[in-house]
């Protein structure tokens, strides 16, 4: 579909350009003759008459030999001039195609990326598989009821036909077959998780109460449990529990690949959730039973070609990391591109992790990325700057400007 729309869009501008330049590749070819026709004509006439003249004894012959030189003369000057500006007219403007050829799909292309969408496609092509996939779960879960009633104790067959109904978005009805699973199988991990989801979608997504119950409960019987792990994470953040909730995570990150998509998403949201947790514990009685060994003094500030395209409201996170090792941040801040230039310090008691603190690492890396989309994963055109640090005092200061773009 996208190779179709581009073929479109040249035929496009190829139509365009050929409507823009042949006026101005056409000559003045014919111009030019048709003024030397009707030159020809006025002088034969004026020929004519000079003739006439001499017969009828008005001109003495060298007075018709006079004119009629002039009359030659001023004929092939009027036709030597026609053609110079017929030369010079048709050249005149020719600079024009190059500029045009060169200018206008350029400027289609540059409105379209400025103005247009052009991931556009791609969202209808997924929206148009979406569909297509919600449209196969609705005919399938008629087959589903019907093989239950056949074989009403397969497990398999209900939480099918329970997570089928998730994926269509009909939450009361899913909450009715977890229900009945639960029911007949209360000890069941899986149950209980599928259980608690549904019932937190049935109350605006809200875990609080028996979802979180129920959850608590599947970590407690499988404490290694991803899919526990994740809802306790999210669960004991919804309650403010910020450390529990990055316990969970931080257990659950350590069973999964470094570089797949469910660990980066994992990182991510411990990462802004330490980040949370600084903020509101900042200055608080709760900060003064934290020992701080080490206190580093961050000045950022951001270079103006890198400012020119940002936001006042795009979220710049600070934070010190492992020059070598693991790239979690150890300590982080998290401002707004309205805040700088700013100074922060990035202590102990922004440790994302317990029981880890800065003067345990000889290097760390002092980075301060501006992240337009706000996620604490760093993302292709984020803005950055960092610089590396020897931690040889307790209290140290770097500064930091923020002038590349993460490629």
């Amino acid at each position: 579909m996208n190779i179709q729309f581009w073929l479109i869009v040249a035929t496009m501008i190829a139509v365009a350009l050929i409507i823009l330049l042949l006026p101005l590749l056409k000559k003045t070819e014919l111009v030019v003759v048709d003024g030397e026709q009707r030159n020809l004509k006025i002088a034969r006439q004026q020929l004519a008459e000079l003739k006439q003249q001499l017969q009828d004894g008005r001109l003495l012959q060298h007075q018709f030999d006079a004119q009629y030189q002039e009359l030659q003369a001023n004929l092939s000057n009027e036709i030597d001039t026609r053609k110079s500006v017929a030369i010079k007219d048709s050249s005149n403007g020719r600079w024009m195609i190059a500029v045009i050829i060169l200018f206008l799909p350029l400027l289609s292309l540059a409105l379209y990326v400025g103005l247009g969408e052009p991931e556009a496609l791609s969202k209808i092509e997924m929206q148009q598989e979406t569909d297509q996939h919600l449209s196969n779960v609705r005919m399938m879960i008629p087959q589903i009821i019907e093989r239950l009633k056949q074989n009403p104790e397969d497990l398999e067959g209900w939480l099918m036909l329970g997570r089928s109904y998730m994926y269509v978005q009909n939450y009361p009805a899913a909450k009715d077959v977890f229900a009945r699973i639960y029911q007949f199988q209360p000890d069941n991990v899986e149950v209980m998780l599928n259980y608690a989801n549904c019932l937190a979608m049935n109350n605006n997504g809200q875990l609080a109460g028996e979802p979180a119950e129920l959850i608590e409960k599947a970590v407690k019987k499988a404490p290694d449990n991803g899919n526990a792990l994740w809802l306790a994470g999210m669960a004991k953040a919804e309650e403010g529990d910020t450390k529990q909730a990055l316990n969970y995570w931080h257990k659950l990150l350590v069973q999964l690949p470094p570089d797949s998509d469910g660990s980066k998403q994992v990182q991510q949201m411990i990462a802004e959730l330490a980040a949370q947790q600084a903020e509101e514990e900042a200055g608080s009685a709760s900060q003064a039973s934290v020992a701080i060994t080490t206190r580093i003094q961050v000045s950022v500030d951001i270079a103006p070609a890198q400012k020119a395209a940002t936001q006042p409201q795009q979220t710049v996170f600070i934070y010190a990391q492992a020059l070598n090792g693991m790239k979690m941040p150890l300590a982080i801040v998290r401002k707004k591109m309205a805040d700088l230039p700013l100074t922060v310090e990035l202590n102990d008691s922004m440790a994302m992790q317990p029981g880890i603190h800065l003067a345990d690492f000889k290097q760390l890396k002092i980075v301060a990325r501006v992240s337009k989309s706000g996620d604490a994963i760093p993302k292709s055109g984020d803005l950055i700057g960092s610089s590396a640090l020897d931690v040889t005092t307790e209290s140290q200061a770097v500064s930091l400007l923020i002038n590349q773009e993460v490629p």
